[in-house]
């Protein structure tokens, strides 16, 4: 028999197939024990991936500017570059607290900047020794399931294997995030300028904007999937397939409008982008900050016990700058509470939501029409209000594709109490929401039961507190609620 050395509430480790699992329903608790099967570290080896491939395509580029003696685009891009590898080997040097142990040659390779190589070799290593041997020490993790309409607490045997590779994930999720928006987009920003000023197209150039590309559309996945799994911090959070298609046809469509909207105004007006690039990057930055101070907190202690004030401080303002240049391109999907043992905000603020696409477009506009109006003449032969016309078309369809998103395919969607279309119908029919409000009347049920978009304050305190989740009885029915929450399946990618 196994031994069970502690007990704690997971989230990030989903790994089991209920179907596979025998299950036994004990005072209001099913058992699911599975150690048989563990799941490949694919995301893990999909970041190591992107890290090398850019990587290597950034180094050959500069080879390649060093030859045509292109000093300025030569400098730039090894500073995308370095940048985000160092921050990187940081990241998981912090994460898996390398610094305590004595472990000379990991320590020695992320100095040589191959930390997210001997990382995945590990990984790779630990899974493939899973499952041999019946592992002593186990971890109870508990999950909730909802599904059709009945409440039921899950409980898993997670072995040691299987808690290294959620280790290993959760870090390379960190550092995938960390190499999309410091290091992926302001490179793609920096080669597409290149490619326009310079007025030809150099496949090798070509190659690392889709490399990076690709890295950004992937770090923003991962910003949405941990902002649902962090809000619904007890429920086992799956994605299907067409919630990942229609995401990423989202995030393509925001960062690429946007990025080509910086570029084509910095072509025109080279030294402003400057100013909106800085505006944006302290908006963002300090916006956390000036809502801890009107809150007046304290900040948090659990980022790491063993820092002073000053240590926490200076981790808070990496974090909340890289927050800051997330935002610059695309919405982060979460909001910052400096105050919270997690530093994110579990309560969704649609309102906010809704400020930024709405600022965002209007920022594009204004971009867009500058440009317009200070071109060059290499666009003589572009038609220049079709192509304003088209990006702004665009960035309306990513705003379209995130609205379906929350209406068809986000997995907590029935948890909510109102649905895109009633927000929709609010806004269009105010003096109806009025007399609703005035009459304290039941809403009128919409004719779609999918995916909603407002929380209010009558939502169970399950959802708005996890914590106090334990006081419900969720071995009930949940009436007029029906959901189907199970694995996730980014872990398994």
């Amino acid at each position: 028999m196994c031994e069970v050395t502690m007990e704690v509430q997971e989230r990030d480790i989903t790994d089991m197939e209920l179907q596979e699992c025998p299950s036994v329903l004990e005072n209001g608790v099913m058992l699911v024990v599975n150690h048989s099967r563990v799941h490949p570290p694919l995301s893990v080896v999909l970041a190591t991936v992107l890290y090398c491939a850019e990587f290597i395509t950034a180094a050959v580029l500069c080879g390649r500017y060093h030859k045509t003696d292109d000093v300025i685009w030569m400098g730039f891009t090894i500073a995308f570059m370095l940048v985000p590898a160092v921050l990187i080997q940081l990241a998981l040097t912090f994460i898996h607290r390398d610094l305590g142990r004595d472990r000379p040659l990991v320590l020695f390779l992320h100095l040589l900047l191959l930390g997210p190589v001997i990382r995945c070799f590990e990984a790779l290593v630990v899974y493939f020794k899973a499952g041999k041997k019946e592992e002593p020490y186990v971890t109870i993790s508990r999950k909730i399931n909802l599904k059709k309409g009945q409440g039921t607490p899950m409980e898993w045997e997670i072995g040691q294997s299987e808690r290294t590779l959620a280790a290993h994930r959760n870090a390379f999720k960190r550092t995938a995030v960390i190499q999309a928006f410091l290091g992926s987009t302001p490179q793609l920003t920096l080669q597409l300028y290149a490619t326009i000023q310079e007025k030809y197209f150099l496949p090798l150039r070509g190659a690392l904007m889709i490399i990076t590309l690709i890295s950004i559309i992937y770090g923003a996945l991962v910003c949405s999937v941990l902002a649902i799994q962090i809000r619904y911090d007890d429920y086992k959070v799956r994605l299907r397939p067409i919630a990942y298609l229609c995401m990423i046809v989202w995030r393509g469509l925001e960062i690429a409008t946007r990025v080509t909207a910086l570029v084509l105004f910095s072509t025109a007006l080279t030294y402003w982008v400057i100013l909106v690039g800085m505006l944006n990057l302290l908006f963002f930055f300090f916006l956390p900050w000036v809502e801890f101070w009107a809150r007046k907190g304290s900040l948090t202690q659990d980022v790491e016990k063993n820092f002073s004030k000053l240590g926490t401080t200076v981790v808070l303002s990496m974090f909340t700058l890289l927050y800051a240049c997330i935002n610059i391109f695309c919405w982060s999907a979460v909001q910052l509470d400096l105050t919270h043992r997690e530093l994110i905000e579990r309560k969704q603020r649609w309102g906010r939501l809704a400020m930024y696409y709405s600022g965002r477009f209007v920022e594009n506009f204004l971009l867009i029409m500058l440009w317009y109006l200070y071109k060059s003449d290499f666009y003589e032969y572009v038609c220049a209000p079709l192509l304003g016309v088209q990006l702004l078309i665009l960035y309306s369809l990513a705003v379209l594709f995130m609205l379906l998103f929350y209406q068809f395919c986000h997995p907590c969607r029935r948890l909510f109490k109102y649905n895109v279309h009633d927000c929709l119908r609010c806004i269009c029919c105010r003096k109806g929401t009025r007399k609703e409000k005035s009459g304290r009347q039941k809403p009128t049920p919409s004719y779609s039961t999918t995916a909603t978009m407002v929380l209010v304050p009558e939502e169970p305190l399950e959802l708005l507190d996890p914590q106090n989740s334990e006081h419900l009885d969720l071995t009930g029915p949940l009436p007029e609620r029906e959901t189907a929450i199970v694995e996730d399946m980014m872990e398994a990618a």
